[in-house]
């Protein structure tokens, strides 16, 4: 047991429970470094084409893992997957799945030969042929459904063919002729928009990767509510997800928002002061604000404030008392003033040229005196710069230059320095 002990720098999560990443609605085994976890079930998840799994028994007492490959028994033939959970967390999975009681009473057979493989693999190629003129078919058959995707077995005698129909759907006639073209076993499974966005896969506009793709297994109806409740814009672009349903995460915080809503004051309450009387206006329901305003339809002279100290005001009302302001003395909540983050900088900031440099170093006065000289000729004397002009002026003063007399005042009264002078 020595062995299993863990130091303090072994903690952490086990690799082994680790599957493979490159796999839809992958598994976390958070049970794969217990001693004995692989015995405490017989029964394994095996996964199939984009998200289909099953769960099978593991009569040979096989020592699988996730990542391995093997040969699971089917109707009829063998089928060819991918092992993606093992021990104590399969029965789990079932039971979260709502499978029917006969789900797991399958055998798993063996690890994959070279064999099957190749089998594996040369059914695998015909999959987007067959699911062109599958669809090419139906439509000349006068059939209003959509084959989305075809997933052959792994020995090749039987492929499933999933559809999506608005409507029910006589598919006798195509189930023939499909049989007759393919020489293989057909079956037709319906599936939803949901399913069928969970198959392709692909990246949700948060940036991460799609729940229907990556942990998500029953789907739940949304509705327009949801988006009520959380105060989300209404606009069905926004709203709606790839598949073209509204998105599944719309009801992730619905509880929570619920809750929270119970705490506000009810919108049609009217709250009068001493002042004015105001009218609801909008909310924040997770921070408990509420914001008021004197008219019906605007913005006009609104105040935010707590959500309690907004009951306070209409049960004084009730009683018959108004106060004298709406803003909340109690708990000294101010207003947060709105910041416009675009207005920091300036759009054209990055329009100014940078001025270049004087590479000689000199003066625009001088600069100036030289164009002068170069145009005007004689008339030096009369375009003289403006300093050398106030200092004539200056000098021809009666009293004498100023900065003489100035200096006369601030002489220091020392006698030997003024004998000397």
């Amino acid at each position: 047991m020595n062995e299993f002990e863990l130091n303090s720098h072994q903690r952490g999560l086990s690799a082994s429970g680790c599957g493979r990443q490159d796999k839809q609605l992958n598994t976390y085994d958070w049970l794969a470094d217990i001693p004995g976890g692989q015995q405490m079930s017989d029964l394994v998840e095996v996964q199939f084409k984009n998200t289909r799994k099953d769960y099978f028994i593991n009569s040979n007492h096989l020592p699988l893992k996730k990542g391995d490959i093997v040969a699971v028994e089917s109707s009829p033939g063998h089928d060819i997957g991918v092992v993606t959970l093992t021990g104590a967390l399969v029965p789990l999975q079932m039971k979260k799945s709502r499978l029917k009681a006969d789900a797991g009473s399958k055998r798993v057979y063996r690890f994959a030969k070279e064999t099957d493989m190749l089998k594996y693999e040369e059914a695998k190629a015909r999959e987007h042929d067959t699911m062109i003129k599958s669809r090419q078919i139906a439509k000349d058959l006068g059939l209003d459904m959509k084959i989305g995707d075809v997933e052959y077995q792994g020995d090749g005698n039987k492929a499933i063919f999933y559809y999506i129909a608005d409507q029910r759907v006589d598919f006798r006639q195509l189930i023939k002729v499909l049989a007759e073209v393919f020489r293989v076993r057909i079956e037709m499974k319906q599936i939803g928009a949901r399913q069928e966005a969970g198959r392709i896969g692909g990246i949700g506009p948060c940036g991460r990767e799609m729940c229907c793709a990556t942990w998500m297994k029953n789907f739940v109806t949304v509705s327009t509510n949801a988006a009520r409740c959380q105060d989300v814009s209404l606009n069905p672009q926004k709203l709606a997800g790839q598949c073209a349903k509204l998105k599944c995460c719309l009801n992730y915080e619905v509880s929570v928002y619920t809750e929270a809503a119970a705490k506000l004051p009810p919108r049609d309450v009217v709250l009068e002061t001493e002042k004015a009387t105001y009218y609801f206006f909008k909310s924040d329901i997770i921070a408990g604000l509420v914001t008021y305003s004197t008219d019906k339809h605007l913005a006009l002279n609104t105040v935010t404030i707590t959500a309690e100290h907004a009951k306070e005001i209409a049960l004084m009302n009730r009683e018959g008392r108004r106060p004298e302001d709406l803003k909340d003395i109690n708990t000294g909540f101010e207003t947060p003033s709105n910041v416009d983050l675009a207005t920091q900088d300036s759009l054209t900031r990055f329009d100014k040229r940078k001025k270049k440099k004087n590479r000689h170093h000199r003066s625009n006065n001088q600069q100036q005196g030289e164009r002068r000289n170069a145009q005007g000729g004689g008339d030096n004397e009369q375009r003289q710069p403006r300093d050398n002009r106030r200092n004539r002026q200056r000098r021809n003063r009666p009293d004498g230059p100023r900065r003489e007399h100035h200096g006369e005042q601030n002489r220091p009264n020392n006698p030997t320095t003024a004998g000397e002078a």
